[in-house]
């Protein structure tokens, strides 16, 4: 007998050429305006932005004709744009069009207002030359140009934009339809139709994958590795930004320090990637992802330590009652935790961190229909740690709200790194939420394509980033 390996399975479209693919997804954007925060790392399908990321955490110019240029004192940008570039409507691309967007930024209703904290003006020099004027030099500020540009007649539900895709059907809570921008200046995407259906169930993604009506899709470990020896079928893993973490309430037992710090030392990390995440992700106790090395301060860090989280306990008076439980002035040691039930890894990581704190002699009930806080987050910027963790730590003050403000002070990537692991420092002493581990993301591709490269994922994940970042440049087997 001669051993043969069959054909890759037809496409979950039905089509055989391979110019059509079906992703499932679990989150689907509440609106398709960049402005309003859609596809806030680039790659947005429909739209360009001026620059685009690489998987080497670098910039390329995209919409601009070259890299955007700063001025000598760092607070202003100016950028020129490609002249063969047109809306799919037909309009062409000019300076009106980008400093449109952004100006909507600027207003303080604008969802991305604080992301662009340091925006202050955004003039129109000519037709085709865009200058950004900030409050002050912002390190980060090329990484933010990756907003999608939309045409003047663009809506939230039917957007026009110049990107290697345009939206052809949208039915909320079930699926989206993209097609080929055929005048795409990068040139006509070989994957013609992409259909992206929004699954929030992790089992019923993966049920979908497993019976074939699905050509990739996100799915946590536990549930990917089933699909790891299927024929035509690759699971592949993306480092990852997505920091897991558990966020306390700032009223009740949670915000007193000494839970919180009896909390960190009561949770064996490793011990959770291991079982939660089996074995896909990093044990991590301070708020700087992995990912971002040159930030991290590796001196720091908290270590697993029953006996000093119970003694921690003691010496703030929280004393184990006959059912074990502590208390301290009649208020009990107990709260709920809200997770997601959709989320596989959620509810493994609030099931690990419950025993965890029941070893402490604290009572947590985890809570799928809860709202937190307390509860699990997820948070994580793959390409700078600014804009995730200065909304979430910034407000605690002290010496992280001052780490995180030298951060902010400074252009110079070594003083922010100094800064950036002074403030892990601080927070390892005090810290003010628990923080677990970064999950490996995993997905299940068919392999009836070629062009995947792999890029470090942001928290969540949807169409626009994960393994079809640049699923305009795929092409069928």
């Amino acid at each position: 007998m001669v051993a043969c390996t069959p054909d890759p399975a037809p496409p979950a479209s039905g089509d055989p050429a391979g110019t059509s693919l079906v992703i499932g997804v679990a989150h689907e954007p509440k609106s398709l305006d960049p402005a309003s925060g859609y596809a806030r790392y680039g790659a947005a399908k429909i739209f360009d932005g001026l620059v685009e990321h690489q998987p080497s955490g670098t910039v390329r110019p995209a919409l601009a004709a070259a890299l955007p240029e700063p001025s000598a004192d760092g607070k202003s940008w100016t950028v020129r744009l490609r002249d063969d570039v047109s809306f799919t409507d037909g309009a062409a691309l000019d300076a009106a069009a980008v400093a449109a967007v952004y100006r909507r930024v600027l207003d303080p209703g604008s969802e991305l207002r604080s992301q662009f904290w340091m925006l202050d003006k955004v003039n129109v020099v000519d037709t085709r030359t865009v200058r950004f004027d900030l409050t002050q030099p912002y390190a980060g500020f090329l990484d933010l140009l990756v907003l999608g540009i939309p045409a003047p007649t663009s809506t939230a539900t039917k957007p026009i934009g110049t990107g290697p895709y345009q939206l052809v059907d949208w039915q909320t809570g079930a699926r989206m339809t993209l097609t080929a921008n055929k005048a795409y200046y990068g040139g006509r995407p070989a994957i013609t139709t992409v259909t992206i259906e929004f699954i929030q169930e992790d089992e019923s993604r993966a049920e979908r994958m497993r019976d074939g009506k699905l050509d990739g899709a996100e799915l946590p470990a536990r549930l990917a590795r089933e699909f790891s020896q299927s024929n035509g079928l690759t699971v592949v893993e993306q480092r990852s930004a997505d920091v897991r973490a558990v966020a306390f309430d700032d009223k009740g037992v949670t915000a007193d320090p000494a839970v919180r710090l009896a909390l960190n030392l009561a949770v064996d990390r490793q011990q959770i990637v291991d079982q939660a995440l089996v074995g896909k992700g990093a044990p991590l106790s301070l708020p700087v992802p992995p990912v971002l090395a040159e930030f991290v301060e590796p001196g720091a860090h908290i270590d697993h330590d029953l006996a000093r989280a119970k003694s921690v306990l003691d010496a703030a008076g929280w004393v184990p009652g006959t059912d074990g439980i502590r208390a301290r002035a009649g208020e009990r040691a107990e709260f709920t935790l809200a997770y997601s039930t959709s989320d596989v890894i959620d509810r493994d990581l609030a099931s690990a961190f419950t025993k965890a704190a029941s070893t402490l002699g604290v009572k947590v009930t985890a809570d799928p229909a809860g709202k937190g806080p307390p509860g699990l987050i997820s948070y994580g910027d793959p390409f700078d740690p600014d804009p995730a963790i200065f909304p979430l730590l910034h407000p605690v003050g002290g010496e992280t709200a001052a780490a995180l403000d030298a951060a902010r002070a400074t252009t110079d990537p070594a003083q922010r790194a100094v800064a950036f692991r002074a403030l892990q420092r601080a927070y390892a002493t005090a810290p003010t939420m628990v923080v677990l581990a970064v999950p490996t993301h995993t997905y299940v591709l068919r392999d009836n394509w070629t062009g995947y490269t792999s890029v470090v994922d942001a928290a969540g994940a949807d169409y626009t980033w994960g393994p079809w970042w640049n699923l305009q440049a795929w092409t069928p087997n």
